[in-house]
């Protein structure tokens, strides 16, 4: 069976599971004491890894991607998620209406290999704002963790994917000062090469997984886009 695969005996299945370093970082650490929970132990890799990753020469099992990379291998989009205004209750109330240039941001430096992840500028323009120079202004992270944690700080707002921020949202850390949010240009994509596909405890982390990522997507407090 699937469970004496992933917990029987002796035998403890080894996994190595590759994410974006941000969600390496405590949005998947924080789970994954729930997945040996429900499932019995195993012996889990994970690793933050920027794309492309070196698949045959570090084994890696799965690869959790912002984008399909990996055309060479089985690659299933799992979901599109969106960025939120976010930022920590004592400076919302400076807002008015719908417009945060007033208020000090907080930009995600998402690198090279981000170039299609929406900045402050984008989400003026497409509110009908203009910022000033609000959009040259402010701290910078270069990872999503790093932004959202200087916004739960009260440092300013931070454009957080719902990923990241649905449960800071749900337990009251951060609020969404304003309604409008931006949606992703490309999609969450899951990547198992066939040499793990067939193997029992790929298959259990890999629903577990996207279970996980559905859920915060999907969290009412990030409400309808």
């Amino acid at each position: 069976s699937v469970a004496r695969d992933v917990s029987g005996g002796a035998f403890r299945p080894r996994l190595i599971v590759s994410v974006p370093p941000s969600m390496a970082m405590g949005w998947l650490s924080e789970r994954i004491a729930g997945f040996i929970a429900g499932h019995g132990a195993a012996d889990i890799s994970l690793r933050g890894d920027d794309d492309p990753v070196p698949f045959d020469r570090e084994l890696i099992d799965i690869r959790l991607s912002y984008g399909p990379h990996y055309r060479e291998h089985p690659t299933q989009e799992i979901v599109r998620d969106a960025v939120y205004p976010v930022c920590a209750r004592g400076i919302a109330g400076a807002i008015e209406s719908d417009n945060l240039a007033g208020l000090p941001l907080i930009h995600t430096d998402w690198g090279p290999a981000g170039a299609s992840f929406p900045s402050w500028r984008n989400w003026f323009e497409t509110a009908g704002i203009e910022p000033g120079r609000a959009v040259k202004r402010g701290l910078s992270a270069n990872s999503s963790r790093a932004a959202l944690d200087l916004a739960m700080s009260g440092l300013g707002v931070a454009l957080a994917q719902g990923i990241y921020c649905a449960q800071a949202l749900e337990n009251g850390r951060l609020m969404r000062p304003v309604a409008r949010s931006l949606e992703l240009r490309q999609p969450y994509c899951l990547t198992i090469p066939e040499r793990s596909a067939k193997r029992d405890v790929v298959a259990v982390f890999r629903e577990w997984l996207i279970e996980e990522c559905l859920r915060a997507i999907r969290s009412p407090a990030l409400g309808a886009r």
